[in-house]
Formats: structure tokens, sequence, C-alpha cells
């Protein structure tokens, strides 16, 4: 099949689809979209890999088209949705939050493009963590959360995104 090194690049984009869907839902208030979308798009991040492994087109290319997308859907998308629907209520605090977040999550993307790993990721994947976010924005939908707890968790999930410490097996 001519075309199959493309398929898993199909998955890696619809990633960004719903990224860029996820933040378009915030703008318009539908929290609870947007993080549906996000959730979506951890479950195209998912497929992507396996199918490059599977299908056996694992490339520098999809290495990096799959990172760009995940800064989107989960280091953008998830900071976007938590400011706006919590994190705005604590101000500058929370604009500081939300900025962290992004910048380790590009940290830990771009150390993913440079390292070798060898079985043991060093730090928790971006795409765990804006998952995580944006399932404590669905919670805080119906639930009333404290924006400073918040806060220190999302502050704690952006160290771990960063951390040496922290090692999780490759799957």
């Amino acid at each position: 099949m001519k075309y199959k090194k493309q398929i898993p690049n199909i998955f890696t984009l619809l990633n960004l689809v719903l990224g860029i869907l996820a933040i378009l839902s915030v703008f318009r208030e539908n929290y609870t979209i947007a993080s549906v979308l996000i959730i979506l798009a951890g479950i195209m991040d998912r497929m992507d890999g396996k199918l490059a492994r599977k299908l056996d087109v694992v490339s520098d290319f999809g290495k990096e088209l799959d990172s760009l997308c995940d800064l989107i859907s989960f280091g953008v998308a998830p900071a976007v949705l938590i400011w706006n629907l919590n994190l705005i209520g604590i101000g500058r605090i929370g604009i500081g939050v939300t900025l962290i977040f992004v910048i380790c999550g590009t940290i830990r993307l771009a150390r993913y493009n440079v390292v070798d790993f060898e079985g043991v990721y060093k730090g928790i994947p971006i795409t765990l963590c804006g998952g995580l976010i944006a399932l404590m924005a669905l919670y805080s939908t119906k639930c009333e959360v404290n924006l400073y707890v918040l806060a220190t968790v999302i502050l704690c999930l952006s160290y771990g995104m960063v951390s040496d410490k922290i090692r999780l097996k490759k799957r």
C-alpha cells in the first residue's frame, strides 16, 4: 500500500483538529465539549503511535508532527480551557500557572524529540497531564473547586512533565 506511511499522520492531524476545536469551544464557553474533545484527542494520539509501530512506518517526521500537535491539544488547549473556566478567577497567579503549564509541556516535548529514553520516559507525558486537566475542568463544570488547590495541582503536573526524578516505563 503506497500511502500506508501516512495513516498514522492522519490520526496525528485528527489529534490537532480536535485540539483546535477544543480551543474554539472554549471561546464559545462550551467547556464540557472542550474537555471531551481534549480527551478524544488523547485517543487519537494513542492510536497514531500504535499504528506507526504496527505498520512499521515510524519516522522522524511523524515524531516531530506528533509533538507539534500534542503541544496544541495537550498543552495549549487544556491551559486555555482551565484558565478561562477557573484560573481567570485568581488573576495574575492564574495567568502565571497557565503559562508555566504550557512552557513545561513545550520543554517536555522538545526533550522527548532529542533524547533517547531507552524504555523509560523521564517526566509525565504531556498527553496525560493535558487529559487530567480536561478531566479537572469537566469536574469543575459540575462542582465548585478551590482555585488555589487547582492551581497547585496544575503546578505539580507542570513540574512532573520536566522532572528527571519521575520515570515511567514505555509501553
